[in-house]
């Protein structure tokens, strides 16, 4: 595909890699030219210097034989305007980044009115992320598959928990719950596991399940489950805002602590029941008198990564909390698992998700698009899920029989409604939701599943 992005900043850029390593046409532009020509020389493609927004721009770009643009600058009314001349120049598919709280109510009117083909406000979707996991604290991450109604929860092997030592074959006898054990991280090792792994203390487990299957599960093997019923928040930006908000909504007590008293006396009139504190979030007296350790949760959510990861890593010290560390920057990416730092977000990668889900939707061909799409365990796996819209080579035959590619695991269908954990007799049918866990890259149909 021939896909144009606009903007260079922070998501662009892991968007314009991400897209080529896909072996996608790929053409950025920004109007600073350094920045474009460090970037295509670096992944050998073209560069365009200028105003993303303007139709001579545009054209040199070739967005008469573009597939798709993506506007991601740091302008949410340029993004707009780029979307609207590349569908006059080119009519091609179009994606735009809108972050202002503003619009955050008025999306769908936006994407249906200008013809989008998606609208992105990477600050919302990283808000309701963390929102889903600290509703479900005992998890590490939480990505949802709405179609499939399930979830992928991923979860530390405590230590002298039963599932310390035990053979999966063997868990069955000790657990009941339909839920399937699909990854196991063991220090830097990814393990797709079958019946004869063993799994140890401090394993780093994923499982797909509804949310009541997976929480019965966790209840047998002596986890809590239970949302946290309060929060602090240090950082005062848009997606604490968008979390705040959401919290509120299900009842969560947040307080929230921003050192700037402009932003504070916006954000006590945006969140009328949270308890704005106006203060410096990294100072361990103010935190502590303000009860930092009688809270369920806490969330790092200012804009410094190092700031973050010290707040979390007090926090972690003051009393036993879920904690959340928002960190932009992912070049110490080893480093920071090991601080172990319960649950990292980080909302460029969060926002690279969503739009290579919809450019592998529109690649497929056979007629199962991919739904949804998570990077798991570190970008090492996916989670995707396809709609099965037609009859292919994986239909009606049990999986069994399928020469499925080494690395992948057909983990969920969702057929009509019940959810299966399928077995080697089961099979996928026409109208069924599939998800599917691999450490493959690249995967547009669920045709891809199989070998060649």
């Amino acid at each position: 595909m021939k896909i144009i992005i606009v903007g260079l900043g922070k998501v662009g850029q892991t968007l314009a890699a991400e897209l080529s390593r896909e072996n996608n046409d790929i053409t950025v532009i920004d109007n600073k030219e350094a920045v474009v020509q460090d970037f295509s020389s670096q992944f050998d493609i073209m560069g365009v210097v200028g105003n993303g927004s303007t139709y001579s721009v545009q054209m040199e770009a070739g967005i008469e034989a573009a597939d798709l643009l993506i506007a991601v600058t740091g302008s949410d009314e340029l993004n707009l305007l780029c979307c609207l001349i590349a569908k006059k120049a080119g009519n091609c598919h179009t994606i735009a980044r809108v972050r202002n709280p503003e619009y955050s109510t008025e999306l769908n009117f936006i994407k249906e009115e200008l013809g989008l083909a998606m609208v992105i406000n990477p600050e919302l979707a990283a808000a309701g992320e963390i929102a889903r996991v600290l509703k479900f604290p005992s998890a590490i991450d939480v990505d949802a598959f709405p179609k499939s109604r399930v979830a992928l929860l991923k979860f530390r092997v405590p230590e002298q928990s039963i599932l310390d030592n035990i053979r999966l074959a063997d868990l069955s006898s000790k657990t009941k719950g339909d839920i399937l054990i699909c990854a196991v991280e063991r220090g830097e090792e990814l393990i797709i596991p079958d019946g004869n792994t063993v799994l140890q203390a401090r394993d780093r487990i994923s499982i797909v399940g509804t949310t009541a299957d997976a929480n019965d599960f966790f209840r047998q093997v002596g986890i809590v489950t239970n949302q946290v019923k309060s929060v602090m928040i240090v950082g005062g930006g848009t997606i604490a805002y968008y979390l705040a908000r959401t919290l509120l909504t299900s009842g969560i007590r947040v307080k929230l602590v921003e050192k700037d008293l402009k932003r504070c006396e916006k954000l006590c009139e945006l969140l009328p029941k949270a308890t704005i504190v106006c203060g410096d979030g990294t100072d361990r007296d103010l935190l502590r008198e303000e009860g930092l350790g009688r809270y369920e949760g806490f969330a790092a959510l200012t804009n410094i990564d190092e700031e973050n990861i010290l707040l979390s890593l007090y926090a972690k010290k003051v009393g036993r909390m879920k904690l959340i560390t928002k960190i932009n920057r992912i070049t110490f990416d080893e480093v920071i698992q090991e601080l172990d730092l319960d649950t990292v977000i980080h909302p460029k990668n969060i926002t690279s998700e969503h739009i290579i889900r919809y450019v592998r939707s529109m690649k497929n061909s056979l007629g199962s698009n991919v739904e949804t799409l998570h990077r798991i365990i570190n970008n090492k796996a996916e989670a995707l899920e396809f709609v099965i819209r037609e009859k292919s080579r994986v239909t009606d035959v049990p999986l069994q029989e399928l020469r499925i590619r080494k690395g992948i695991l057909v983990a969920s269908i969702n057929r009509k409604g019940k959810i299966i954990i399928p077995r080697g007799l089961d099979s996928i049918r026409k109208g069924d939701t599939v998800v599917i866990i691999t450490q493959l890259t690249g995967l547009n149909d669920i045709d891809d599943i199989l070998a060649k």
